[in-house]
């Protein structure tokens, strides 16, 4: 081969090998920016206005924590005059809670319709009996069946004596078959029947009292 070919040869090599690696470098940098130089190479993101998606606690509504719930106080008692009854006590009980409940709130609207004042009107805890049957020429029982008796109180305030028996004719005719209705003065013992007895609490404070 001539020398003068090879000098040529060797030449243009480098030139080819240069080119292309300065095409190599010049692409990324039009379809990846952040190949290229460190200039280039910040986090541009945080000044687009997507900065923060998906982000969902700023929509959470911040709840208050819950306070405990104070017990519930005695609403001091009436006494009775010469024209108005005190604080009265109308029960309303039986088997069937659909009904029981139905003729309270007929009791109730009756109430607000009459401008008998209603100071409150409550459920009072189910109570359960068990019917227990005896076999024939033996010792041995089995429960029959379970009833469970639901009562609602409407507690009156100042209910005067001309209207009572008006108020309490229209009650009776109005009242359903397998409900009981009975009318007494409030009493402190009547307050402490609305909450349910915790017996092991109170074998505690008793251990403790020892």
């Amino acid at each position: 081969m001539n020398s003068v070919f090879r000098k040529i040869l060797v030449t243009q090599k480098p030139f080819v090998l240069t080119h292309a690696l300065t095409l190599c470098r010049a692409t990324p940098s039009i379809q990846h920016p952040a190949w290229c130089t460190a200039s280039v190479n910040e986090r541009q993101f945080r000044s687009m206005p997507t900065h923060g998606i998906g982000r969902w606690r700023h929509l959470v509504r911040k709840v208050a924590p819950k306070k405990k719930k104070d017990r519930i106080k005695m609403i001091p008692i009436v006494p009775a005059t010469d024209t108005a009854y005190g604080t009265l006590n109308l029960t309303v009980s039986g088997y069937d809670m659909t009904v029981v409940e139905h003729y309270a709130q007929y009791i109730h609207n009756l109430c607000i319709r009459l401008d008998i004042r209603v100071t409150e009107s409550y459920g009072l805890p189910t109570k359960t009996t068990e019917v227990v049957l005896m076999q024939e020429k033996s010792t041995k029982t089995f429960i029959d069946s379970i009833l469970k008796t639901h009562q609602r109180v409407i507690q009156l305030r100042s209910l005067n004596t001309t209207l009572c028996a008006v108020f309490m004719e229209v009650l009776l005719k109005n009242q359903p078959e397998g409900v009981q209705l009975s009318v007494k003065e409030h009493t402190e013992d009547d307050f402490e029947a609305r909450f349910k007895v915790r017996s092991e609490l109170e074998e505690l404070l008793e251990k403790m009292k020892k």
